[in-house]
C-alpha cells in the first residue's frame, strides 16, 4: 500500500490530539490517586484499548462515518497509538521493581495486560453484537 501525504497528515493529527489527551488524562488521573501506583498509565492504556477496539469494530463494520485508510491513519495510528504509553508503563513498571515495590510492579503488569486485553474485546464485542457480524470477524482486512 503507498502511503501519502494525506494519510501522513492524518497520523500527525491523530498522534498531537492523542498526546495531548494522554498528558491530559493522566494529570487528572494522578492529582486524583496520589498512590505511587501508575494509576494515570494503567487508565490510558485501558480506555485506549476500549477505544481502538470500538474504532475497529466501526470500521470493520464500514460505518460511512469513519471507513476509510485516513480514519485508520487519523483514529488507529495516530490518536490510540499516540494516547496508549507502552514505553512509560515499561518505565513505571521497572521502577516499581527497582523500588522493591514488585508485587505492585506485577500487578501493573498483568493488570494492564488483562484489562486492555478485556477492554478492547468487550469494545469489539458491543460493536458485533449491533452487526450482523461476529467478534471474531470484526477487523478482517484492516489489521
Amino acid at each position: 500500500m503507498l502511503i501519502g501525504w494525506t494519510e501522513l497528515a492524518a497520523v500527525a493529527l491523530g498522534s498531537a490530539a492523542g498526546g495531548m489527551a494522554r498528558y491530559w488524562i493522566t494529570a487528572l488521573v494522578s492529582r486524583v490517586c496520589t498512590s505511587a501506583f501508575p494509576w494515570g498509565t494503567l487508565v490510558v492504556n485501558v480506555s485506549g484499548a476500549a477505544l481502538a477496539g470500538l474504532i475497529l469494530g466501526l470500521l470493520t463494520i464500514k460505518t460511512p462515518i469513519i471507513a476509510s485508510q485516513t480514519a485508520v491513519a487519523l483514529l488507529l495510528i495516530g490518536f490510540c497509538g499516540s494516547y496508549t504509553t507502552v514505553s512509560s508503563f515499561a518505565l513505571q513498571s521497572f521502577v516499581l521493581f527497582r523500588d522493591g515495590r514488585s508485587m505492585a510492579a506485577i500487578g501493573n503488569i498483568i493488570g494492564s495486560f488483562v484489562l486492555s486485553l478485556l477492554a478492547a474485546y468487550l469494545a469489539i464485542y458491543i460493536i458485533a453484537a449491533r452487526s450482523e457480524l461476529g467478534p471474531w470477524q470484526i477487523a478482517g482486512g484492516l489489521w
